[in-house]
């Protein structure tokens, strides 16, 4: 791992993708992932009801396994709702599915970063819940050169498949480096100060995100409210934290 690439001397630090979090996991006390659209969200929206997540890189016959394996509910892709199976990447149609107290989320984006990270312990950040998240760890003592804190961008794709990075995910990461800075963090790096001054200049984030290539992929394709749920900025005060292989309240 070379020193300045992982940020080093920085409390808080800011990267982007699962190359990112393989670069800053080692290096830090905490790992925070940002998915906005829709991993981390949707995160924020089961583990309130009370279910117990589990992140799973890959939507295919392997995931359905895993989901068996844990007698969990398995999330299926946007379009693939049915009354049998409720659960999604939508946080707006896990809003309305039936509560169940396991559910496996598939995702390339969130999911693949929370695997990235190894042993290092991770929350999920969102708008939703971003300061609760950055109040969170500056109580823990986190955010500090000795023991510092890590935000990792999920961001989205090019067809391709190499990282394009998303301004939701983006303004995400800002407002949990903004929040843990203001509760006692210090010493941001460049990356994670750019991070805060994006979140900080964005007049309304609401209306930010919703006109993104993200937001308006999303709308176009009838999944406007997941957008809607994205940018409920701060209405949540629960803070996902992973143990033991699964997202539950810190």
């Amino acid at each position: 791992m070379r020193e300045d690439l992982s940020q080093a001397g920085y409390g808080i630090r800011f990267e982007w993708g699962p190359a990112g979090a393989k670069q800053l996991a080692p290096a830090v006390s905490y790992l925070v992932v940002v998915d906005v659209l829709s991993f981390t969200t949707s995160v924020s929206v089961a583990v309130e009801a009370g279910a117990r997540v589990f992140p799973y890189a890959w939507r295919d016959e392997s995931a359905t396994a895993f989901a068996r394996q844990l007698d969990a509910r398995l999330a299926v892709g946007r379009r693939a709702v049915t009354a049998a199976t409720p659960w999604s990447l939508s946080p707006a149609a896990l809003r309305r599915a039936p509560f169940t107290e396991r559910l496996v989320l598939p995702s390339p984006g969130g999911s693949a970063i929370a695997a990235a990270a190894g042993g290092a312990d991770v929350a999920a950040g969102s708008l939703r819940n971003g300061s609760a998240v950055g109040r969170w760890l500056a109580g823990q003592g986190l955010g500090t050169a000795e023991r510092p804190v890590g935000v990792i961008a999920a961001g989205e794709r090019w067809p391709d498949g190499t990282l394009r990075p998303a301004v939701e995910d983006l303004l995400g990461a800002g407002a949990v480096i903004a929040a843990l800075r203001e509760h006692g963090g210090t010493g941001l790096s460049p990356e994670a100060a750019a991070a805060v001054a994006a979140f900080a200049s964005a007049v309304d984030v609401g209306a930010a995100v919703a006109a993104s290539s993200s937001g308006r992929e999303l709308a176009d394709d009838g999944f406007a409210d997941d957008v809607a749920v994205a940018t409920e900025l701060n209405a949540s005060t629960q803070v996902p934290v992973l143990r033991h292989g699964a997202f539950v309240p810190a």
